[in-house]
């Protein structure tokens, strides 16, 4: 009995530290990176996460290195002429003491020409680049496409399943 519960111990703890989704870089924690699972043929998908500062000066994300797509871009969505656009954007600021959420619908992180579709279950590396904070590798957990929660504690993350 104390081997098998022994075992189930082990298991839990393995799957904990599966899930286990934070990576720091300086005074910067990154939570849960995840991208959405593609859909169809699609040749570009989108990453998110979030980054909360607890230092006392700011910093800025200046670049995210995949090797899942042929180009990485930084992006936001805006509001033109009553129609909303996504356009890239050279950095995302991450004020001192503040959180960043890169989210769907808003700041994101663009994968385009994707080299392969990306598979619900699956995960790639990507790596970081902060202005201050330097580089850190995180490793980008594929969800579900649509439906309004993806899986990670119950946090919703919208429900468009394109951004």
């Amino acid at each position: 009995m104390k081997a098998l519960l022994l075992g189930f111990g082990l298991i839990l703890m393995g799957a904990a530290a599966a899930v286990a989704h934070d990576y720091k870089a300086g005074a910067i924690t990154i939570d849960h990176p995840w991208a959405k699972a593609s859909i169809g043929q699609a040749k570009a998908g989108a990453a998110y996460l979030v980054l909360v500062n607890d230092g006392d000066a700011a910093d800025r994300l200046v670049a995210v290195k995949a090797d899942v797509s042929e180009l990485v871009e930084l992006h936001t969505h805006t509001m033109e002429d009553g129609v909303m656009r996504m356009r890239a954007v050279p950095a995302i600021d991450v004020p001192a003491g503040a959180t960043t959420e890169l989210k769907p619908g808003g700041l994101h992180i663009m994968l385009l020409n994707l080299k392969a579709p990306l598979v619900e279950g699956e995960s790639f590396p990507a790596t970081l680049v902060f202005e201050n904070a330097g580089e850190v590798v995180v490793e980008v957990a594929i969800e579900a496409a649509v439906g309004g929660q993806h899986g990670h504690s119950g946090h919703s993350h919208g429900s468009s399943a394109t951004e």
